[in-house]
C-alpha cells in the first residue's frame, strides 16, 4: 500500500451526523474528497441538502437522512434508513450535538436531559447499532466528536461538559472491546472553531479576547481545519490507532 493509498476512502460508505452545517458539513465533504460516499444526517428532513449537493459535485454519491438524536426510536429508524440507501456503513462520524448555556444553579432539568440524550446517548446507541455490523465484517471506523471540554470544565455549560467528558470515556471503552475485531474507535477534540455553537462566545468581546489570546495559532479554527484529522481516522492510515482523542485546537492545550 502506497502512502496515498493509506489515506484513500475509495469504496467506503460513511454516515456523518450533524452534517447540515459547521464541523459536520466540513467533515462530510472531506470524506467525499478522499473517495467516500456519504450519508448526511441532520435533525430535519432535507436539512443537509447543501452538503449533499456539494458532495455530488465532487462526483461522489450522497444521501440525506434525518432524526432527532435525542429520540431513540428516530435514531434507530435513521440507522435503518442509512443502511438501506448506502448498503453498509464503513465509517461512522458521531458529530451531531447541542449546547445550552445557563449557570449551574439555574440549569433547567429539561435542557440537561436534552443535551445528555443528544450528545451522549446518541453516540452510544448509534455506535452500538452500526458497530454490530462492523464487528461481523471485522472492519470499521467510528469517530466521535469530543471537545476541549472533554478535558476542562468550561463556564455555564455543565451538561455539555458532562456529555463531552463521557464521550471521551465511551470512546476508550468501545475501543477496548472492539479493537480485536479490527474496528477502530477514536475521537476528535476540536478547539475553538467559528461555528454556530460558539457564536455567543465570539459576540462577547471579553471572552473572545481571552480565548483568542491563548491560541498559539493566532486564530479560531475554520471547519475545514478538521479535514485532515477526520480523513486520517477514517482511513487505513489509522488502523493501529485506538481509543485516541486527537486534539485539533491550534495549540490551545499546549499553552
Amino acid at each position: 500500500m502506497t502512502g496515498r493509498d493509506r489515506f484513500s476512502l475509495d469504496g467506503k460508505r460513511a454516515l456523518v451526523t450533524g452534517a447540515s452545517r459547521g464541523l459536520g458539513r466540513a467533515m462530510a465533504i472531506a470524506l467525499a474528497e478522499s473517495g467516500a460516499d456519504v450519508v448526511c444526517a441532520s435533525s430535519k428532513l432535507g436539512g443537509a441538502a447543501e452538503t449533499i449537493e456539494s458532495i455530488c459535485t465532487l462526483g461522489r454519491s450522497a444521501w440525506g437522512v434525518h432524526a432527532d438524536l435525542a429520540n431513540r426510536a428516530e435514531l434507530s429508524a435513521m440507522a435503518d434508513e442509512a443502511e438501506r440507501v448506502a448498503g453498509q456503513i464503513d465509517i461512522l462520524v458521531n458529530n451531531g450535538g447541542s449546547i445550552a448555556r445557563f449557570p449551574a444553579v439555574e440549569f433547567p432539568e429539561k435542557e440537561w436531559d436534552r443535551i445528555i440524550h443528544t450528545n451522549l446517548d446518541s453516540v452510544f446507541f448509534l455506535s452500538q447499532r452500526l458497530g454490530r455490523s462492523m464487528i461481523e465484517r471485522q472492519a470499521g471506523k467510528i469517530i466521535n466528536v469530543a471537545s476541549l471540554l472533554s478535558f476542562s470544565g468550561g463556564i455555564t455549560v455543565p451538561a455539555y461538559t458532562a456529555s463531552k467528558h463521557a464521550a471521551a470515556g465511551l470512546t476508550k471503552a468501545l475501543a477496548n472491546e472492539w479493537a480485536k475485531h479490527n474496528v477502530q474507535v477514536n475521537a476528535i477534540a476540536p478547539g475553538y472553531f467559528a461555528t454556530d455553537n460558539t457564536q455567543r462566545l465570539r459576540d462577547d468581546p471579553q471572552r473572545f479576547g481571552e480565548i483568542s489570546a491563548r491560541i498559539p495559532a493566532g486564530r479560531w479554527g475554520d471547519p475545514s481545519d478538521l479535514a485532515g484529522a477526520v480523513v486520517f481516522l477514517a482511513s487505513p492510515a489509522s488502523d493501529y490507532v485506538n481509543g485516541h482523542l486527537l486534539v485539533v485546537d491550534g495549540g490551545w492545550m499546549a499553552r
